[in-house]
C-alpha cells in the first residue's frame, strides 16, 4: 500500500521556473551556512579568551575586564563582528518563519518589517556602544574607575 502526499499549493513559492534576476532565497540559505561557521569561531574565540586565557578565568570578568577589553581595537572589531553577525543571523532566521508560515500579505509586510527595525536598531546602537564605550570618563570620582584609568 502506498500514499501519495498532495501538493501543498503554497501561496509563496521560494522561486518559479519563469522567474528572473537574483535568487535572494538562496542568498538567504547560503548567508546562514556561512555566518554559522564565522559565528562558531568567534562565539568560541571569544568564551576560549575570557574564560581559559584570562588568569583567574570567569571570577576576572568584571567592569575593568571589560573596559580593558573594549579599549582595545582588535577586541571592538571582534566584537562588533560577532554582533553583526548574530543580529543578521537571527534575523534571516526569523525572516524565514515568517515567510512559512504568515500567509497574510499585509501581516507578513508588517512583521517583516519589523524584524529589519529591530535588527537595525540593534545593530546600530550595538555598534555605536562598542565604539564610544569610555570606562574612564573625565571627571569622574577615581575611587570608582578601574585601576587602568589611573595611568590617564
Amino acid at each position: 500500500m502506498t500514499a501519495t502526499i498532495e501538493n501543498p499549493n503554497y501561496r509563496y513559492p521560494a522561486r518559479s521556473k519563469g522567474r528572473r534576476g537574483p535568487n535572494l532565497e538562496k542568498a538567504g540559505w547560503i548567508f546562514m551556512r556561512a555566518s554559522g561557521v564565522v559565528l562558531i569561531v568567534l562565539i568560541f574565540g571569544h568564551l576560549a579568551y575570557n574564560l581559559l586565557w584570562t588568569p583567574g578565568g570567569i571570577h576576572a570578568i568584571d567592569f575593568g575586564f571589560v573596559g580593558g577589553k573594549l579599549a582595545q581595537p582588535f577586541w571592538q572589531w571582534w566584537d562588533v563582528l560577532m554582533l553583526w553577525l548574530a543580529i543578521l543571523h537571527g534575523s534571516n532566521g526569523m525572516r524565514t518563519i515568517v515567510n512559512d508560515y504568515v500567509h497574510q500579505p499585509r501581516l507578513r509586510t508588517i512583521a517583516l518589517g519589523a524584524i529589519a527595525a529591530a535588527a537595525a536598531i540593534l545593530i546600530i546602537l550595538g555598534t555605536l556602544i562598542t565604539f564610544t564605550f569610555d570606562p574612564c570618563p573625565a571627571g569622574a570620582d577615581a575611587a570608582l574607575l578601574p585601576e587602568f584609568c589611573a595611568s590617564r
